[in-house]
């Protein structure tokens, strides 16, 4: 029998995490709930979240991957109604545009947000 696990957030490294925890709180609406120099958590109410925890030595990924870069380890994807409006919102907090897709069921734009980490924006094609 499998144990009852609950993923609850997933955990960017950082060497500000309250700055990057206003930048999400900021992007997406999301409460901020733990908020100290070392860790911050947003979590909407009855769903999973993002913890930001410090790292002083973090150094951001590399999108695309370049041979001898920092790898990405992974992404976050968020899925929007209206692209444009959502990459200027994002773009206004601070984001950067690092590329972007067109594939047949989504149009993807590639950000990384103040600490470097990549995320997507995306809107789906589908009716």
């Amino acid at each position: 029998m499998t144990p009852e696990i609950r993923f609850t957030a997933a955990v960017l490294g950082t060497p500000d995490p309250r700055g990057l925890a206003r930048f999400y709180r900021d992007l997406l609406g999301w409460p901020i709930r733990d908020d100290t120099d070392d860790w911050a958590t947003l979590r909407p109410a009855g769903g999973t979240g993002l913890s930001f925890q410090l790292e002083t030595d973090h150094v951001p990924p590399v999108w695309p991957q370049e041979p001898g870069s920092q790898q990405m380890q992974q992404h976050l994807d968020f899925e929007v109604e209206d692209l444009d409006e959502a990459c200027a919102h994002a773009e206004s907090l601070g984001a950067r545009q690092l590329g972007g897709h067109t594939e047949s069921e989504e149009v993807v734009r590639v950000y990384a947000d103040p600490a470097g980490h990549p995320f997507c924006l995306f809107v789906s094609l589908d009716a």
